[in-house]
């Protein structure tokens, strides 16, 4: 099994050697920058931890599925980004920003390309199953973004309907992660389940870390400006919360709506949702709901025959990816 040294090592000399196609270069200059620009790897580095429980042969079959996991997840950003308008992407400006839409369309198509032929990659006995739980979860990806667009249309949202979008937009990328990395590597059926499960909750107690991280954190960690959800009038775990514990949803829903044209218009709206997420004590309750997303991410693998050291490894793993919103 590798360590996490040993990993986050993989990780950087895979990313720091990925090429793409060089011409023409407006189209693939925006994909280069994308990887460039970095990001925590979270999606390969699960991939190969989980392959790691059961091979230590590291080769082309399975770090071309794992980059795949990232272009994917760049190739969403990407186009989130326009329909998000938003400037600034890991505290860059973003491909839409520093190029132009069309752009930004036309190179997020190529990099859905670019993954699926580095998952075509995948060792010729797993392929099949791979290719299929890839192209799943694809799919499932643009139905939550789709749900979240929705959502913006409308003054209330369920948790129940909250908690389907998120994982399917943020969930199901982290639970195909493990379970792409555990089947490659030779998984039984039940530990795949068992993996998929964990990343599953996993990508839920992050999603619900980066909601309350874009109200409540630090602008130069975080990324890209804080209360972006609240200016673009966003539904968040925190909206979707303060609306069911307000007492008086109008002023809420007022609140929400203020213009937000001008910076000065901005830090107003931002300052007014922010003061009633804290007294209504939302941002305590983001995260207790972190706290028990995750312990049901370790609950998922905690029978599934590991050894206490994968055990521990997971838990890090986890404690690594949102711990800094607990």
């Amino acid at each position: 099994m590798m360590t996490e040294t040993q990993i986050n090592e993989l990780v950087k000399q895979l990313f720091d050697g990925i090429e793409f196609t060089r011409e023409p270069a407006g189209l693939y200059d925006p994909l280069r920058y994308m990887i460039a620009i970095g990001g925590k790897r979270i999606r390969p580095r699960l991939c190969l931890t989980a392959y790691s429980f059961f091979s230590d042969q590291i080769d082309e079959g399975i770090l071309a599925p794992a980059s795949a996991l990232e272009v994917f997840h760049s190739f969403t950003l990407m186009h989130d980004d326009i329909m998000d308008r938003s400037p600034l992407r890991r505290g860059m400006p973003t491909v839409w920003k520093k190029w132009n839409e069309d752009t930004a369309i036309l190179s997020g198509d190529v990099m859905l390309i670019d993954a699926y032929q580095r998952i075509a990659k995948a060792p010729r006995a797993v392929l099949d199953r791979v290719l299929a739980l890839f192209s799943r979860t694809a799919a499932q990806v643009c139905d939550g973004q789709q749900f979240d667009m929705e959502f913006e249309g409308v003054p209330e949202v369920s948790m129940e309907d909250y908690a389907r979008m998120i994982g399917l937009k943020t969930a199901v990328l982290l639970a195909c992660s493990a379970a792409m990395g555990a089947l490659i590597g030779g998984a039984s059926e039940a530990e795949c389940a068992a993996l998929y499960q964990y990343g599953y909750e996993l990508g839920m107690a992050f999603q619900v870390a980066d909601d309350y991280l874009d109200a409540f954190g630090d602008e130069k960690v975080f990324g890209k400006p804080i209360g972006g959800d609240i200016v673009n009038g966003k539904k968040s775990w925190l909206t979707v919360r303060a609306l069911e514990k307000t007492p008086d949803k109008a002023a809420f829903l007022s609140a929400f709506a203020l213009p937000a044209d001008t910076p000065e218009q901005k830090a107003a709206k931002i300052a007014a949702v922010k003061d009633i997420y804290l007294r209504l004590g939302v941002d305590a309750d983001a995260k207790a709901e972190i706290v028990r997303f995750t312990q049901r991410a370790m609950d998922a693998v905690s029978g599934a025959g590991f050894s206490p050291l994968k055990l521990e490894t997971l838990h890090r793993f986890a404690e690594r990816l949102v711990g800094r919103a607990k």
